[in-house]
């Protein structure tokens, strides 16, 4: 999606663990800006599945990081006040209703936070852009949680094994991927434009 657009990419694989590394790993190439892209996790009850999160600032924990909005400008505009770190997946309607009245984040996600800490200590601008890919009203199945790999891509054995030991799960799992299918095709729409705009 990113291919084409002159900017180095770190893959984190869509885990707290591999998200330092990764982005320690594209300063050291020479990156001196940081973008923190992809899926979030919704928490305002208003978002649907694709709306795209470009906020004003990261929350974590008590710590707040503002983003650059230079470079927010550059990518849209921000569309929401602030998204939040957390240090594992928000899977339950509950959840995302208690984070979402406690922060008052617009969505939730594993990375940005990692990035904008690692930004704010070497003294990086950063942004975010990210699509909403499970509503605040969506709860995920079991299965969703063991279907990434450390690359950032699908597996599906797990997935399938998951499945077979809860089956019941299968129509979450569905209406998931049709829902993160949004947010993807609503990443690459935003992406197609800004090549344009910027003439990339």
């Amino acid at each position: 999606m990113l291919t084409g657009c002159g900017v180095l990419i770190g893959v984190g694989g869509g885990s707290v663990a591999g998200v330092e590394p990764a982005v320690h790993e594209i300063i050291a190439r020479g990156a001196t800006a940081l973008i923190s892209f992809g899926l979030a996790g919704g928490l305002d009850p208003t978002l649907p599945a694709g709306a795209l999160i470009l906020p004003r600032v990261v929350i974590s924990g008590a710590s707040c990081y503002r983003c650059d909005i230079n470079l927010t400008k550059l990518l849209g505009g921000p569309t929401a006040d602030s998204i939040t770190g957390s240090l594992v997946v928000v899977t339950t309607r509950a959840s995302k209703q208690a984070l979402h009245r406690d922060t008052s984040a617009t969505a939730v996600d594993l990375e940005s936070a990692i990035v904008a800490r690692i930004a704010s200590e070497r003294g990086i601008p950063f942004a975010v852009l990210r699509a909403v890919a499970d509503p605040a009203w969506r709860a995920l199945p079991p299965a969703s949680l063991s279907a990434l790999n450390a690359s950032g891509h699908i597996v599906f054995w797990p997935i399938f094994k998951n499945i077979m030991r809860q089956p019941g799960q299968l129509p979450d799992l569905f209406r998931l991927a049709r829902d993160a299918a949004v947010a993807r095709a609503s990443l690459a729409k935003h992406v197609s434009l800004l090549k344009m705009d910027l003439q990339i």
